[in-house]
């Protein structure tokens, strides 16, 4: 990812949009990159870009599912922003659980766009934790390589889940409310409830295993990471 310039890659199958886009995101300081397909856009180093603005309704592959092949086959956690004209709460909902950080719905202003990359950029993976590396017995937990790792074992993620487990990590010991993870997680603007918390919290338990017990959950007080 870039050190400096914050890099954009636009995925939408509607070179009229695309163009706008890149021309509004670069005036205000962005460097650019379009694909007009999913398949172009896997063709591309996706772990060099900062943000991607995916576009759902596409050709032969879906936003969705190029959004899902990211996380759970590539194994990377670039922050994803879907743009859709599909705005029930099962889409919406669709677009969180496979990855997505926020979600536009279209038609939207460029304002609304700059806005919410900002957002997801300034929220990010940094101010999760400033400690780099968490280590329980078996599992460690890095945070500049956004990696968990458990008896030498890579363990597959979503970004939401990561950010998650890094967070009740940092804070070990002490409960976080529910509203509290969305705040720090999602931004303020994304259309999530608490609910959307328990079902991540559900999938991580999960995936990390043995160590799933040490996630507890107390009604009214949240989570906390407890060994």
């Amino acid at each position: 990812m870039s050190n400096s310039i914050p890099k954009i890659l636009i995925v939408d199958d509607e070179k009229d949009l695309c163009e706008i886009l890149e021309f509004n995101l670069s005036s205000e300081g962005f460097d650019t990159d379009i694909a007009h397909s999913a398949e172009q856009a896997l063709k591309k180093p996706l772990d060099e870009f900062d943000l991607i603005l995916l576009d759902v309704m596409m050709g032969e592959m879906s936003g969705y599912k190029m959004a899902a092949k990211i996380r759970k086959e590539m194994h990377l956690l670039v922050p994803i922003i879907f743009m859709t004209a599909k705005t029930a709460e099962n889409d919406i909902l669709t677009g969180f659980n496979v990855g997505g950080d926020d979600y536009i719905s279209k038609p939207f202003s460029i304002k609304e766009v700059v806005a919410r990359i900002k957002a997801v950029l300034k929220r990010g993976i940094k101010e999760v934790s400033s400690t780099k590396v968490f280590k329980i017995n078996g599992l460690e937990v890095d945070v500049n390589s956004k990696s968990v790792i458990i008896d030498n074992e890579r363990i597959n993620l979503t970004r939401k889940e990561f950010e998650i487990i890094a967070l009740l990590l940092k804070h070990q010991g002490r409960f976080i409310g529910r509203s509290e993870i969305l705040d720090r997680i999602w931004s303020d603007d994304v259309i999530v409830t608490e609910r959307n918390v328990d079902v991540n919290i559900a999938r991580l338990r999960k995936k990390i295993g043995d160590y799933g017990k040490y996630i507890v959950g107390k009604s009214g007080y949240g989570y906390a990471f407890k060994e």
